[in-house]
């Protein structure tokens, strides 16, 4: 489709629209902020002239307060400010409102491959049966993680779903209505959500969007398919994390861990009692009453009560002899209807989601070193034990344990897997079956999750747990197929595999790998990775399963996704894509039922076509060793950068580091451990990707690149370059998506730190790595702009960005001020802290 009418169509749908109902903010009845709406245009064109000639943002705030708005006390300004901070979050939500409405009719101008497309391609080329074999196992997993630096409440939620149907009709008086409603309703928390506070709000989304969205998924695939039979409920699978990742944060307790099993549970039931009701009103059949009425009483009461236990088969076997009856009796009137709902059954089951369970390897070793001191195994430390000596206590030796001999975290771990047996008796075995182990670099990762499920009462031959490793780190990824093929050689292990249908997940980690050896190297590193683990497993004659753990931006595994999975390589086994979705990518990404549709067709379509259709993704040995070079002449420069003397102190003194943890935003902590001196291995990915995010420097995205990319140049290789860009998938995903990071940077807001006594030599070495970099990639890409290709998201990013320039910019001074002797010193902080949260919304992907 020509994207020039994309464009034209993006314009009309969505520039020209927010346009239109940005105008109604004006006069909106914001708390205190009446005509606020009235000085935000002009601060903007003053923010983007007075950065452009060099000003810095105090210089153009305090130019603006006196010569606009005339505000002269510090603490009118203070105020003032707030409330701007209030009226770009509101333009923010207006926004994503609107982008989402016009969903549906930009795709009208798309040429994604949906699933109709892909039937149709396969009957083209007359390969149903290679097809209908993958299809009949295959799946992709999406799982909502407990990272939410996405933080729309619910009542907003309804708010932006309310103005998304009326946009789509330009109701424009009831649009005023509504968006009176947006001013006068809290967009924050008012204080820090609980685990259980974050994951009742997801299973809000769960409950109002992916039951039906995944229901019509299924009916969609069902009716396009070319085979009647087709029976593969598992196509499209839920994860869920919030209550079960228990990775750096305390509050994650067993007890939370059991409330959330039981929240996801009940709110199903509530699902399947609302569908249930709605076909009782069809279904008024004399034969059919008692089954229905006696269905609809066990379902009433599992909605209230948590204790009451309803198993799968309870709610399938009624409806399944429901369904014998109306066609045998009743002509099969509302059959359609009928298996609609009995499809949503088996698919949801008794769980609604996996509630997942993680932890961070170092708490485990804690765990099992308190449980052999305890058993008089060791005298203090577990390193007195050689590895052999350690292994055979961990798959052999019998311990029994009581969690009342231990405390604090040993204590809960201990009590937490004693307890997940009744978990799956409740929810079922899908309702939690996954043990993930953060940080993994070694054997004992997976053995001490092992050993741990025996003495807490699991028969070693029925651990119904998949007991899943994550290398995230790169000794983790250096060390992951000696791991796992000395795991694949212990026979206690091999046996436990063969009880779990002889398939191992391994997880790999995109966010510390990134952090850890800087995004080029991280992602060549990670793929790498699966390919030796491919390799293994098919040695071993184990399935593989790799589950992708990806953030939201570039820097975190983020981007484009279908361009991720489609340019994953053939030696990479291809039996599931697992992939984490967070932050805003919850609501940006599969937040409508449109957008849940659109985005799960293209991971289903990213999967079913690689290896099936055209020319497999090879990466040729003289790529190969291209890459290697780029990857290690890009590590040594985003080496240099984290050991610089200023890295730590920057990020601590210039940017919004230390106010993630202020912001009521989720409930774990903003870095690992609590050592005074802070460390780069302490920071959570989350507050160190976004802290560069709100600085608009981005640097996880793309620093390296640019030295790397000369340096080749520089041997007369520019060819190459070019060569690789066009010819490898892989490599040119990365360099599209580092564009995209690129692009969302805005150095002129940082620009004053140039002349900082102490920071502006590092704050140099940042523009001149950004100004190469988008030299570089322009020049390989023959481009003339950044994302010349993807017009529509640019346009979407410039204005997110120009929405949030006020906010940033206020958010610098504050930052400024702060750095400075005020009588206001808390009130500037509290500014930065509020300002997070407009940008975060605003930037869709920055965490």
């Amino acid at each position: 489709m020509n994207k020039t009418e994309r464009l034209g169509e993006f314009k009309k749908s969505v520039s020209n629209k927010f346009n239109v109902y940005n105008s109604l903010f004006l006069n909106l009845p914001f708390r205190d902020i009446e005509n606020v709406g009235m000085v935000v245009p002009l601060l903007w064109h003053q923010s983007v002239k007075g950065l452009k000639s060099g000003l810095n943002p105090q210089d153009i705030l305090e130019s603006f307060f006196q010569n606009y708005v005339n505000i002269d006390s510090e603490k009118d300004r203070i105020d003032f400010m707030f409330r701007i901070i209030q009226y770009v979050e509101r333009q923010v939500v207006l926004y994503d409102s609107v982008e989402d409405a016009a969903f549906p009719k930009l795709q009208e101008y798309s040429d994604s491959l949906s699933i109709k497309d892909y039937f149709q391609l396969v009957n083209k080329t007359k390969s149903w049966d290679k097809v209908a074999e993958k299809l009949s196992s295959f799946s992709a997993r999406i799982v909502l993680t407990a990272h939410p630096t996405q933080f729309y409440t619910p009542a907003i939620l309804d708010i932006m779903n309310d103005l998304r149907s009326l946009i789509v009709e330009d109701k424009i008086d009831e649009i005023d209505v509504t968006l009176q409603q947006l001013g006068l309703t809290s967009l924050i928390n008012t204080k820090k959500p609980t685990p259980l506070d974050e994951a009742k709000n997801i299973i809000y989304i769960l409950r109002n969007m992916y039951y039906d969205a995944m229901g019509n998924l299924y009916a969609y695939i069902k009716e396009n398919i070319n085979n009647e039979g087709f029976e593969n409920h598992n196509i499209m699978k839920l994860g869920f994390w919030p209550g079960g990742d228990r990775d750096g944060n305390p509050f994650v307790t067993a007890d939370i861990t059991k409330a959330v099993a039981d929240e996801l549970r009940i709110n199903l039931m509530k699902c399947y009692y609302n569908d249930l009701k709605n076909l009782q009103k069809k279904l008024t059949f004399k034969g059919l009453r008692a089954n229905l009425k006696a269905l609809r009483s066990d379902l009433y009461e599992a909605m209230f009560d948590p204790n009451k236990n309803i198993e799968y088969e309870d709610i399938v076997e009624p409806l399944v002899a429901i369904r014998a009856m109306l066609i045998d009796d009743y002509h099969s009137l509302y059959l359609a209807e009928l298996d609609h709902f009995i499809d949503k059954v088996k698919i949801f089951k008794t769980h609604f989601a996996t509630l997942d369970i993680r932890q961070d390897h170092s708490m485990h070793e804690k765990v099992v070193e308190s449980v052999l001191k305890k058993n008089g195994l060791i005298k203090e430390v577990i390193g007195e034990l050689g590895q052999a000596e350690l292994v055979q206590i961990l798959v052999h030796e019998k311990i029994r344990i009581d969690p009342n001999d231990y405390e604090d975290i040993v204590k809960d771990t201990l009590v937490n897997i004693s307890q997940l047996k009744s978990i799956q008796d409740r929810n079922g075995e899908d309702g939690c079956n996954r043990y993930i182990i953060s940080n993994s670099e070694d054997i004992f990762s997976v053995l001490n999750v092992y050993a741990m499920f025996r003495w807490c009462g699991w028969d070693r031959d029925s651990i119904s747990f998949d007991i899943i490793p994550l290398f995230e780190t790169m000794k983790g990824m250096d060390n992951a197929e000696s791991i796992m093929q000395f795991l694949f050689d212990l026979p206690e292990y091999r046996k436990h595999l063969e009880q779990r249908g002889n398939k191992q997940t391994m997880m790999l980690g995109f966010s510390d790998g990134t952090k850890d050896g800087g995004y080029l190297k991280a992602n060549w590193a990670i793929l790498k990775t699966k390919e030796q683990l491919s390799k293994v497993c098919k040695k071993n004659h184990i399935k593989a399963l790799f589950f992708d753990g990806r953030g939201g931006p570039p820097a975190r595994g983020g981007g484009k996704t279908h361009r991720f999975y489609a340019a994953q390589t053939k030696d990479i086994a291809n039996n599931e894509i697992q992939l984490t979705i967070q932050g805003q990518t919850i609501t940006s990404t599969y937040g409508t039922k449109e957008l849940f549709m659109h985005n799960s067709e293209q991971l289903l379509t990213a999967g079913l076509s690689n290896n099936l259709f055209g020319k497999e993704n090879v990466i040729s040995k003289e790529h190969r060793k291209l890459l290697e070079e780029l990857s290690e002449l890009s590590f040594a420069k985003y080496d240099a950068l984290k050991n610089h003397e200023m890295f730590i102190p920057y990020l601590e003194n210039r940017s919004t580091l230390k106010y993630y943890q202020k912001a009521n935003i989720g409930s774990r902590p903003g870095k690992r451990g609590n050592k005074k001196q802070l460390e780069l291995s302490d920071l959570r990915a989350i507050s160190f990707v976004g802290s560069w995010s709100q600085l608009k420097q981005n640097v996880p995205g793309y620093f390296g690149i640019g030295t790397a990319i000369k340096a080749i140049r520089e041997q007369g290789r520019l060819r190459e370059l070019k060569k690789i860009y066009k010819k490898v998938p892989f490599f040119k995903a990365l360099m599209l998506n580092s564009m995209m990071s690129l692009t969302k940077c805005y150095f002129e807001l940082t620009r004053y730190m140039k002349e900082d006594e102490k920071y502006g030599d590092f704050w140099n070495i940042l523009h001149e790595e950004y100004e190469l970099s988008k030299e570089m990639l322009l020049l390989i890409s023959d481009s003339n702009v950044l994302m010349e290709n993807e017009p529509i998201s640019r346009e979407s990013i410039q204005i997110r960005e120009n929405i949030v320039l006020p906010l940033l910019v206020i958010q610098q001074y504050a930052l400024q001020k702060i750095g400075q002797s005020t009588d206001y010193k808390e009130l500037y902080e509290k500014i930065v802290t509020r300002s997070l949260y407009g940008n975060i919304n605003a930037s869709r992907n920055s965490a």
